[in-house]
């Protein structure tokens, strides 16, 4: 894959997507998104990829839209949505992925580049990591889903807080809040979001993209359409291959070797 804003690393069944525009803290111009768009269609093509890792490079994970280019002309809004329909591709394709996916959020992690850690299932940040919907601070209102991915991360009332104020909070007050899921010490970050991936690469992929939609689908749902695609999914799971592997695994007090199948 040629990239000018995007490295893609595959080792084993991770593969790691790392934003490339460090003069910029990896800022999301138009042709990172298509970028990503593209090698996110490379990942899913890969049988042996199974967690998707997305981080930044230069000790900052994303700043979000290029500030810069805004700045130079000022824009219509047809083009300001254009923008933000392309942004809005992305969006989907990162929340519905159908890999597990972790955002590895070292430094500043603000306006869509908050957001595009938030559209992946697991955060990850590290002790010197910063967070904010900072979109108010130039004239903005949120984008990168982060109207309906945020509240249902922190709440209404604390989503509501990090908009209006535009403040930029530390990684421990993400974690309290519910933003991220663990902060750890910068120089461990790598190794432990490595470790967390390759934990969940070793659980049965096919099951795993199953529960990931089964979730996705629940934010917006009801209870019984819940258990209706509950008893659809199981019923799926428990004719799988895995199935009968976990089990023999579990009798054999080993550690189970799932296909996918």
């Amino acid at each position: 894959m040629g990239c000018t804003t995007l490295l893609l690393d595959r080792t084993g069944p991770i593969a790691t997507l790392t934003l490339n525009r460090p003069d910029v803290r990896n800022a999301l111009d138009v042709a990172m998104r298509r970028e990503l768009l593209s090698a996110l269609d490379e990942v899913e093509a890969d049988a042996e990829a199974r967690v998707v890792v997305l981080t930044g490079a230069g000790g900052h994970f994303c700043a979000g839209g290029d500030v810069k280019s805004m700045r130079e002309r000022r824009h219509s809004a047809v083009e300001g949505r254009e923008r933000v329909q392309m942004l809005n591709r992305l969006v989907t394709r990162l929340v519905d992925f159908p890999r597990p996916t972790i955002a590895m959020v070292d430094g500043y992690a603000v306006g869509a580049g908050c957001n595009l850690a938030l559209c992946c299932d697991l955060v990850v940040a590290s002790d010197r990591a910063r967070f904010g919907e900072v979109f108010a601070r130039i004239g903005l209102v949120p984008d990168g889903g982060g109207t309906w991915l945020l509240p249902r991360a922190v709440g209404l009332a604390r989503a509501k807080e990090l908009v209006f104020t535009a403040d930029v909070i530390e990684a421990a007050d993400a974690l309290a809040m519910g933003l991220v899921n663990r902060v750890v010490p910068a120089g461990e970050l790598v190794q432990a979001t490595r470790a967390l991936a390759e934990k969940i690469a070793a659980g049965p992929p096919a099951v795993l993209r199953m529960a990931k939609h089964m979730l996705n689908r629940a934010a917006a749902s009801d209870l019984a359409a819940a258990l209706d695609l509950e008893a659809f999914a199981q019923g799926l799971a428990i004719t799988g291959e895995d199935h009968q592997e976990g089990l023999r695994a579990f009798f054999e007090k080993r550690a189970p070797r799932f296909t996918g199948r």
